[in-house]
C-alpha cells in the first residue's frame, strides 16, 4: 500500500473538529524516512492559516527521541487513528523508540509519504508538513502561573510550525 492508495484532499476540505481530532483522537507525529524515523503520541497542537499557508502547530519536549528526528528533518508527518488504534497509540506515547521497536510491538505499518517521509498504512488521515518556524516555550512569557504546573523538570517543549504540503484521507 501506498499513499496513493489514499484520497488526495486539499486542507482546507478536512471536515473533522481540529479540537476533536488533536486533544481527543491524538495523532502520531512523524519525522524521518522508511529506513529510519521514530514517532511519538501528541495531543498538543492545532492547525490554521498563517503567512498565507495552511499549516498546524506542533510541540515536542527535548528529551523525546521523536526531537532528535524533527530537528534533522525537513518534512514531519501527523497521523490520526480510528479509536479502534487507541492501544497503540497509548503505547506510542509511553515508550521510546530507543528501546522498542513501536512498529512491531503495534502492528502499525509505516507507508513512504510523497515526501519520503512516513505515514501508516491504518490511518484516516495524514497530513505530510514542511516545518517553516520553531520556538521554544519561554516560561517568563507564561501570564498564568498555573501553566508552570505542567513543567515541573522544566522541560519545555519545542514549538513546530509546518505547512501541510499534503493531506490524505482514509475514511471508510
Amino acid at each position: 500500500m501506498t499513499y496513493n492508495d489514499f484520497q488526495k484532499i486539499e486542507p482546507q476540505d478536512i471536515n473533522q473538529n481540529p479540537f476533536k481530532l488533536i486533544d481527543d483522537d491524538w495523532f502520531l507525529l512523524s519525522a524521518g524516512n522508511l529506513e529510519t524515523f521514530n514517532t511519538m503520541t501528541a495531543s498538543w497542537g492545532g492547525m490554521g492559516i498563517l503567512w498565507n499557508k495552511p499549516v498546524v502547530f506542533c510541540f515536542v519536549r527535548p528529551q523525546r527521541y521523536t526531537y532528535k528526528f524533527m530537528e534533522s528533518n525537513e518534512l514531519f508527518t501527523m497521523s490520526f487513528f480510528t479509536e479502534s488504534h487507541r492501544q497503540a497509540l497509548n503505547l506510542c506515547g509511553k515508550v521510546s523508540g530507543r528501546q522498542t521497536d513501536k512498529m512491531k510491538a503495534t502492528g502499525l505499518k509505516p507507508i513512504e509519504s510523497p515526501g519520503g517521509s512516513v505515514f501508516y498504512e491504518q490511518a484516516r488521515l495524514m497530513f505530510e508538513c514542511r516545518k517553516l518556524y520553531f520556538s521554544d516555550i519561554d516560561p517568563e512569557h507564561f501570564l498564568l502561573d498555573k501553566i508552570n504546573a505542567n513543567y515541573p523538570k522544566k522541560d519545555y517543549h519545542r514549538m513546530y510550525i509546518g505547512e501541510i504540503l499534503s493531506c490524505y484521507n482514509n475514511y471508510k
